[in-house]
């Protein structure tokens, strides 16, 4: 079968391509931007991909398109499909009913933290022997791929409460019938679809919803909003985790204050240590919701702990890109205000007192609506410097965040500008953190590039 994807450099459409190419099919697919490292990952794959979408892209027709959730109306592929009546469906809906039929499906759903802690359950289910399928929002090192079908009974999926095309309004999540679903945590995103928190909770439910009786949930036991969400009915046996003196089923005890090394306490007992090259209280989390999730599906929870310490995360999540005269550049995947604190926050605690620059692209939709504008100058409280990238698109003044920063802030106009300035001031010592949800106009490399050739 010949399918074709539209909105394939997605990180969620990439990976689906990565498993219909698995399944033996033909696949092309199409998209208005196609940048690293989505489109790395699929060129490898033999994967055709084509800039755009048009109409010609579709002839000869494909068997099926599959849409992704970012197409609209009007957009000429899109009308040309519904015109020549070339059968569609959304990528939900294919991934249910042609790769999660009798599986024991392993869904991480949450604001933050899906991409991270859905690539940790399928670690620690690889390195336990169980060969679990998966599919993950972003490219995961330690696999060949961020998709696979996988040769056991097991499959771990980042579960995406956005919505899954424009025919179908549902959370992608609802599709999936997980019977082990981790909700990582819950705060108002997305505002380009949801018109407020409870509109978020209300899919949550949908989802909970479908997990059965014989299931489990894992939730921290600190997430007001979750527990708002759990009253409003649950079906399902519920597991909490938090960090101690926190009162919850699955404890961490922080061994390090940076979150690079704890011990993992069930049930009142140390049943293990992880320590490993993350930091951040949240990734303490991620990593203590995995190792809950993995244990319900048998995995002893001193093999989790030994496989998360050989955890070595996934791309665009505080990866390192490049060092130069003890000059650290980081790329991180930031897009809401929370994220933006909890990955300055850990990164403060590892680095100490070395100076912190924070360059920062508020690109996801939500934030180019300027939803949290209010709470992003107190974010990136942690950095020594903040630069704030004026992209296009991003129709509201970003003076008052520089006017409310408690630390040194500016706005740029050019990513040039900035090269220039951190290239020529930065210090031996400084950790330089690149945050957004795009490709940022390849400015780590740039960066990386500039500051060779000031210490060449």
């Amino acid at each position: 079968m010949h399918i074709h994807i539209l909105g394939i450099c997605g990180t969620f459409m990439g990976s689906l391509a990565v498993l219909a190419k698995n399944l033996g099919h033909t696949v092309t697919g199409s998209d208005a931007n196609v940048y690293p490292p989505m489109s790395t990952q699929l060129e490898a794959q033999g994967i055709s991909l084509m800039q755009g979408y048009e109409p010609e892209h579709l002839q000869p027709h494909p068997d099926l398109v599959i849409v992704g959730n970012a197409m609209k109306r009007g957009i000429p592929a899109v009308e040309y499909v519904l015109n020549e009546g070339i059968p569609y469906t959304s990528g939900p809906q294919w991934l249910a009913q042609y790769v999660l039929q009798g599986k024991h499906v392993l869904g991480v759903a949450g604001t933050h933290g899906k991409t991270t802690t859905t690539t940790m359950v399928a670690w620690i289910l690889e390195q336990a022997d169980l060969e679990p399928g998966f599919l993950i929002g972003g490219v995961p090192k330690g696999f060949e791929a961020s998709a696979r079908l996988g040769g056991g009974k097991y499959f771990v999926v980042e579960a995406d409460e956005y919505d899954s095309a424009f025919f179908d309004k549902r959370s992608k999540f609802v599709h999936y019938a997980p019977k082990t679903a981790i909700l990582n945590n819950l705060e108002f995103d997305h505002a380009d679809i949801f018109d407020d928190l409870a509109a978020i909770q209300k899919q949550f439910h949908h989802l909970v919803r479908t997990i059965p009786s014989t299931g489990r949930i894992i939730v921290p036991a600190n997430d007001t909003n979750l527990a708002d969400t759990l009253a409003k009915g649950c079906w399902t046996p519920v597991e909490t985790t938090g960090i101690q003196p926190a009162n919850s089923d699955w404890q961490a005890q922080l061994l390090s204050d940076d979150g690079s090394h704890f011990a993992v306490v069930y049930q009142g007992q140390t049943q293990g240590e992880v320590q490993w090259g993350m930091t951040g209280q949240h990734s303490v989390y991620n990593g203590l919701a995995a190792v809950a999730a993995a244990h319900h599906v048998g995995v002893d929870i001193k093999t989790a702990c030994d496989a998360l310490t050989a955890f070595d995360g996934v791309k665009r999540r505080m990866e390192l890109i490049g060092e130069v005269n003890n000059i650290s550049v980081y790329d991180d995947f930031a897009h809401h205000p929370t994220a933006i604190k909890t990955t300055l926050e850990g990164l403060r605690k590892k680095v100490g007192n070395r100076k912190i620059w924070a360059i920062i692209e508020p690109r996801s939709n939500t934030m180019r609506m300027g939803t949290h504008k209010d709470n992003l100058a107190q974010s990136a409280s942690d950095a020594d410097q903040v630069i704030w990238y004026q992209p296009a698109g991003l129709d509201w003044d970003l003076s008052p965040v520089i006017a409310a920063s408690s630390v040194p802030a500016r706005v740029a106009q050019t990513i040039d500008n900035i090269i220039d300035d951190v290239a020529a001031n930065a210090q031996a010592g400084d950790a330089i953190v690149v945050m957004s949800n795009g490709g940022f106009g390849g400015i780590h490399g740039k960066l990386v590039a500039a500051l060779k050739a000031r210490y060449a």
